[in-house]
């Protein structure tokens, strides 16, 4: 780490979502010569442990008024307050050039101290459909980066696409060579976000149970799932005679989805970029809870393009699931032409885009 180099203060949430890009950004940021301070909560620090180390961590309160009840709800502005003042503390002792903020509750304290004190800030929305907290602090900013393209926007509000930033160990498999279905090994991909996904653990398994014997045999899946739910996706894989590999987080998702025929995930921005920058064919099935159905915008341009299936909840069903699975499996023309539309999506130099604008606003 470079001493004497310029400070950024990244501000992020606590999710995968939010802390992927960030640290992407945070690696750019390093490597440019810069210093980087991390803010963010108690439940933030949980998922910075990929951040380099010379990223220095500043916990700062924070809360949302979404959850916690009404007791929860009424002690929320008040710890996101004390956030504030703690930031403001921060940032006077050690003045950065930018602060740029991920999204997320925990990112308020870092950007409202940096309108207070009028320091160079910038937010990077990674959705189709801004967040809450980007939506607050959009129109009080120098520059607004999205991830995904088109972004709906506050009214007033322009925005530059960027893409959205991914991991250093991403970009070491970007653009690796597609391996079409044929008459080897197949494999599969599912992830579900940072915590598992349990309609993916119901569903996935018996919709491989109900393909052909043929190509369940050849079949090697490796499927990330909520802890408490390994044993029960185990059995159904077991049960079904497919081989699978069940584990609550996988370090070497890149080498797996690199290695894979095709992946079946929710429609997170962080995931959909993954899969872009790689290039690899998806069945995408959008969480349907999420706030303003961001993940079925997320996914859009890639059902359009043919690079991804889209199964909405809604409609998503075991027969449905083993279809769109069937299809591509089993026709290497069509999972080739969806691996270069996926690929033909991909911003590999997302990050550098981003620390360019950075750069840019700090000057």
């Amino acid at each position: 780490m470079n001493g004497g180099g310029k400070l950024a203060l990244i501000a992020a949430g606590g999710t995968g979502g939010h802390m992927f890009p960030a640290q992407a950004l945070a690696e750019r940021l390093l490597a440019g010569g810069w210093r980087v301070k991390l803010s963010t909560d108690d439940r933030g620090a949980r998922y910075a442990g990929g951040f380099p180390a010379e990223v220095a961590r500043e916990i700062v309160p924070s809360a949302t008024t979404a959850r916690g009840g009404i007791a929860g709800r009424f002690a929320a502005p008040f710890r996101i307050g004390a956030g504030v003042t703690r930031a403001l503390a921060d940032l006077r002792k050690d003045r950065p050039a930018i602060v740029v903020g991920f999204g997320g509750y925990p990112t308020i304290p870092a950007m409202g101290a940096a309108l207070t004190l009028r320091i160079p800030r910038m937010i990077h929305e990674q959705n189709g459909v801004m967040g809450r907290v980007n939506r607050l602090f959009a129109a009080r900013v120098d520059k607004v980066a999205c991830g995904t393209w088109p972004t709906v926007l506050p009214d007033g509000v322009d925005a530059v696409h960027v893409g959205n930033p991914v991991r250093q160990a991403i970009l070491d498999r970007a653009a690796a060579p597609y391996a079409a279905p044929d008459d080897g090994p197949l494999r599969l991909l599912v992830i579900g976000g940072s915590q598992g996904a349990r309609v993916l653990s119901r569903t996935v398994p018996a919709a491989v149970a109900e393909l052909p014997p043929d190509i369940r045999a050849r079949l090697q899946v490796s499927h990330q799932a909520r802890a408490e739910d390994v044993a029960d996706v185990s059995a159904a894989y077991a049960a079904a005679g497919a081989a699978a590999e069940v584990q609550p987080f996988f370090s070497d998702v890149p080498e797996r989805m690199a290695g894979c025929q095709v992946v079946v995930s929710r429609a997170g921005a962080s995931s959909l970029a993954e899969i872009t920058v790689i290039g690899r064919p998806a069945i995408l099935i959008p969480f349907a809870a999420a706030t303003g159905d961001h993940q079925s915008a997320n996914a859009r341009a890639l059902a359009e393009s043919d690079a991804a299936v889209v199964l909405p909840e809604s409609v998503l069903d075991i027969s449905s699931l083993t279809r769109d699975l069937n299809a591509i499996l089993t026709d290497a023309a069509r999972a080739s032409r969806m691996a270069s539309a996926a690929l033909s999506m991909g911003r590999p130099d997302a990050a550098a885009r981003l620390y360019d604008l950075v750069t840019e606003i700090s000057s």
